[in-house]
């Protein structure tokens, strides 16, 4: 489980098949006392320390990791945001993050508003489904706020000037695309109304 409060951007150094239809990635990160096996959210995407190495760390992301999300895309030199599992007792400062990408959003428009950096995305229909207004939704790992539904499978966050600074979003432009997971908690809400 994550908050989607990014402590870190990491760099890739690394890509490697692993031989069997994924891929090993070595990522350059700040982090010390990383264990094997610890979860880590690379872009959000939940994936699992392989191995430590000096200055960074290794995950695996097999077959299935690789058909849901852009990691079979990166390649050495490519940033992406970084956050360590939540512990029990830890400050839950952004929102319930699960780690499961829901699928891949592609970046319509941005536009600057007084200080804020607005972004359009166009998501897939399961993360439009449980977006609503000033709901909780999460754009490469980074817990965001919906500012707007812009139209049919758009929407629409605003970053403060801490989150452009801090992590990979303000970077982006049009025709980019990113991971999203929508709310968890608006994904058990239609999934419980489905089944009626």
């Amino acid at each position: 489980m994550f908050t989607g409060i990014i402590t870190a951007i990491g760099t890739v150094r690394r890509v490697e098949p692993d031989g069997q239809g994924g891929v090993e990635i070595e990522i350059a990160a700040p982090y010390r006392g990383l264990e094997i096996g610890e979860s880590v959210a690379v872009d959000g995407a939940c994936l699992t320390v392989t191995r430590r190495v000096r200055g960074g760390f290794r995950v695996t992301a097999v077959a299935t990791t690789l058909e849901r999300t852009l990691l079979g895309e990166v390649r050495p030199g490519s940033r992406v945001n970084l956050e360590r599992a939540v512990r029990a007792g830890d400050r839950l400062g952004g929102h319930l993050v699960q780690g499961h990408v829901d699928g891949v959003a592609e970046v319509v428009r941005t536009a600057r508003r007084g200080d804020a950096l607005l972004i359009d995305l166009a998501v897939p229909r399961e993360v439009a489904r449980v977006s609503i207004p000033l709901g909780s939704i999460t754009v490469a790992g980074v817990s965001l706020t919906v500012n707007a539904i812009r139209g049919r499978g758009i929407i629409q966050v605003s970053l403060i000037p801490h989150t452009v600074a801090v992590t990979t979003l303000g970077s982006l432009r049009a025709g980019d695309r990113v991971h999203v997971e929508g709310d968890v908690i608006g994904k058990y809400v239609a999934s419980l109304i489905r089944g009626r």
